[in-house]
C-alpha cells in the first residue's frame, strides 16, 4: 500500500520520542495500535461484504443462465409432443393435454357414469371352484 521503508519508520520514531517523551511515548504508541487495528479490522469487514455481494451476484447470474438453457431444453422436448398431436396425425383428436384431461374429470363426490350396456365381470369369493375343478375332485 504504502513504500515505507526502515529508515522512514525509524526517522518517525525519533521525531516522536523528542516531540512525546519517554513518558508519554508508549501511550500514544498503544493509541495508534489501537486504532490501526480498528481501521484494519473495518476495511477487512467492508472487503468481505463487498466480496460475499459479488459472490451472490455471481450465483444470481449462473443460476439465471442455467434456467434459461433448462426452459431452452424443456421446449425442444415438448417440440416433437405438440407437433404429433396435430390434427393430421391418426391419434391427433385421441391425445388431450393436462388442461383438459382435468376438465374432463368429474368433481370428487360425483361418480363417474357408466354406459347401461356395460357389464361388471363377476366378483369371485374364493370359495367357488370352476366346474373343471370340480370334476377332478369327484372323479377321484
Amino acid at each position: 500500500m504504502f513504500d515505507i521503508g526502515f529508515a522512514e519508520l525509524l526517522i518517525v520514531a525519533v521525531v516522536a520520542l523528542v516531540v512525546l517523551g519517554p513518558e508519554k511515548l508508549p501511550t500514544a504508541a498503544r493509541t495508534a495500535g489501537l486504532w490501526v487495528g480498528r481501521i484494519r479490522r473495518t476495511l477487512s469487514g467492508i472487503q468481505s461484504e463487498i466480496s460475499e455481494e459479488l459472490r451472490i451476484d455471481e450465483m444470481k447470474r449462473t443460476a439465471a443462465i442455467q434456467k434459461e438453457q433448462l426452459d431452452k431444453e424443456l421446449e425442444e422436448m415438448r417440440t416433437p409432443f405438440n407437433s404429433g398431436s396435430s390434427d393430421d396425425s391418426p391419434f391427433g383428436s385421441s391425445v388431450s393435454s393436462p388442461e383438459e384431461l382435468k376438465a374432463q374429470q368429474p368433481a370428487s363426490g360425483e361418480s363417474t357414469p357408466r354406459p347401461e350396456n356395460s357389464i361388471a365381470p363377476p366378483i369371485s369369493t374364493g370359495s367357488e371352484q370352476s366346474a373343471p375343478d370340480a370334476a377332478n375332485k369327484t372323479e377321484k
